[in-house]
């Protein structure tokens, strides 16, 4: 369980700030629920969802030394190319979703080196992939810079040169 005050990693919403615990009564049933806001929202939206939601994922944030490890990972090559569209954005979509952060990385870190491959050739990054490596690096660069106690912009640029093998 949470506590008010956590940051968690909330479903498609990224990171969020837990405001409050309290009782909710919807469609008759009262039951505990979570109220927060992602972090980037300046209390614009606000969510509200039972403490008990087997539907989304709710991941507490990686500590320092995983953080780390991950940003490491990014040395290595990620994850097998797939060249079906389709049947990549299928797997790649399932890895992201199953909220483990090496693999998360792996998808990441497989996305930015075709995206570079690609644009090296002049040519276009498919459109889903793009949508996908978007999403999903800009929640993990920011997990990554908060755990790290620096910005989302470092994350980026110390990625870069690990995919590029530059010191």
């Amino acid at each position: 369980m949470f506590n008010i005050g956590d940051l968690i990693i909330y479903s498609a919403h990224g990171i969020c700030k837990i405001d409050d615990i309290c009782e909710k009564t919807v469609s008759g049933i009262t039951r505990p629920y979570y109220v927060l806001h992602p972090i980037e929202n300046n209390h614009q939206l606000t969510i509200s969802t039972p403490i008990n939601n087997d539907k989304v994922v709710m991941l507490e944030l990686i500590h320092q030394e995983d953080a780390d490890e991950i940003l490491e990972s990014f040395k290595n090559t990620g994850i097998k190319w797939i060249d079906k569209p389709n049947i990549r954005h299928d797997i790649y979509f399932d890895l992201v979703n199953t909220g483990d952060r090496k693999e998360i990385a792996k998808v990441v870190n497989t996305l930015m080196r075709k995206k570079i491959e690609v644009e090296l050739e002049e040519r276009k990054f498919y459109e889903q992939d793009r949508k996908l490596l978007d999403t999903t690096q800009n929640i993990l660069f920011k997990e990554l810079a908060i755990s790290l106690n620096t910005t989302f912009e470092e994350i980026s640029v110390k990625v870069i040169r690990l995919i590029k093998g530059i010191k």
